[in-house]
């Protein structure tokens, strides 16, 4: 199974598609707000979370819908 959400999505793409995603973003302390335009990989560059262990941490709860 491929994963539904990639480094280049945005956040604001990610939290549409996938609203139970939030927590993940609050938990990585990423700004979910205001830098929702920008793409999961310049987030993560952005705010000092690690890209692999974000999307990991995504599409795990992605998967649980």
């Amino acid at each position: 199974m491929s994963d539904k959400i990639t480094k280049d999505m945005t956040i604001n793409d990610t939290l549409r598609l996938y609203p139970e995603t939030t927590g993940v973003f609050t938990t990585f302390g990423m700004d979910s707000c205001c830098g929702g335009a920008a793409s999961i990989e310049a987030s993560c560059e952005r705010d000092g979370a690690p890209l692999e262990e974000v999307l990991k941490a995504l599409n795990d709860t992605a998967s649980e819908k």
